[in-house]
């Protein structure tokens, strides 16, 4: 199978980072996710990342150095400290709504925000501008991605968040294609668990559902959403052909009672997701990552070129700019964190 080329893909991106904006006093306005028209600075350089899965985004993009506020903590996300530990000269807050004074005396001048955030009014109300990137699914994800670049206005993010698109296309034709001659009924059912105490599950509608059926598989799940509480029989009912955990969803014990029985486990085929500078299966913006190793978790005769050790060290060099060694690109896919955690 092809890999991605770098570069192969310069006349493309010539197209995709040449973006021009309309003027407007001293900064220009955006069109956020929610479909709001938002008055940013030209040249933001003080930033409160406060979607956790958003922060990524910005380190990709360049700008962890802008990063002032953030609710990524070292402790739950040591992985992208490794990568970016700027971050370690940002605030660093907890709970749904930061303190506004805090963020005055911070200098932001830029706030971004999940869809719908509870932060997102008393922010507006103290005149910050607030940026909602929330993304869903793979489609949305991209347009974070290209709406982050737009804000952070310099040619350096976009020149990154093209190549970032680039990628991603070229990794879902190079999944597509060794996938596109399994009929529908033939694709394992596979089962996510985000949790497993309390148990919850992914469902369709889902980014999680996404990365599924790109691979070449099907939600076993069939309700719609994320993070769904149900019930040991419920699972039982669905019984999977492969289970998948998150990478932080507890310790799963195969000989208990309530799972031995299952299809998934009586075939050995229970795996662990990566978790690295974000879960890999969550809204993260590993996500090329992730699609490759379910497709080889899913089809190891078809995939069994792609070397996922590989295939990680050269994302992170390539977006992140971060030198990862095989002994932590061995970790990130077993979902540990780094030797030196704080």
């Amino acid at each position: 199978m092809r890999r991605y080329d770098p570069r192969a893909t310069m006349g493309i991106l010539a197209a995709v980072s040449c973006i021009v904006w309309p003027a407007i006093g001293q900064g220009r306005t955006v069109v956020d996710m929610a479909g709001q028209s938002v008055a940013v600075p030209d040249h933001p350089a003080r930033i409160a990342d406060l979607w956790f899965a958003h922060n990524a985004v910005t380190i990709m993009l360049g700008a962890a150095g802008r990063i002032v506020v953030t609710n990524d903590l070292p402790t739950t996300r040591p992985w992208m400290y490794c990568v970016a530990p700027d971050l370690y000269r940002a605030a660093g807050v907890t709970g749904a709504v930061p303190n506004v004074e805090m963020l005055r005396h911070a200098g932001v001048d830029v706030a971004f925000v999940s869809s719908g955030s509870p932060a997102l009014e008393p922010m507006r109300r103290i005149g910050l501008p607030v940026v909602q990137v929330g993304f869903t699914n793979e489609a949305s994800l991209r347009r974070a991605v290209t709406l982050t670049a737009e804000v952070l206005g310099d040619p350096r993010a976009h020149e990154i968040a093209g190549r970032y698109v680039v990628m991603l296309d070229e990794t879902r034709g190079r999944v597509a294609a060794a996938v596109a001659d399994i009929p529908e009924g033939h694709r394992p059912r596979v089962l996510h668990i985000q949790s497993l105490v309390p148990l919850k599950i992914d469902g369709t509608h889902t980014i999680i559902d996404d990365w599924i059926t790109q691979a070449g598989g099907r939600n076993a799940a069939d309700i719609p959403g994320n993070m769904h509480t149900v019930s040991v029989e419920q699972i039982a009912a669905w019984d999977p052909d492969i289970i998948i955990l998150g990478g932080d969803a507890g310790v799963f014990d195969p000989a208990a009672v309530q799972w031995a029985g299952l299809r998934a486990v009586r075939a050995g085929r229970v795996y662990r997701n990566p978790a690295g500078v974000f879960p890999w299966d969550r809204y993260g913006i590993e996500y090329p990552l992730q699609l490759l190793w379910t497709a080889r978790i899913l089809y190891p005769d078809r995939f069994a070129r792609v070397d996922m050790e590989e295939e990680t060290i050269r994302f992170y060099q390539d977006f992140f700019g971060y030198n990862l060694s095989a002994s932590d690109a061995a970790r990130i896919l077993a979902a540990r964190e780094p030797d030196s955690a704080p």
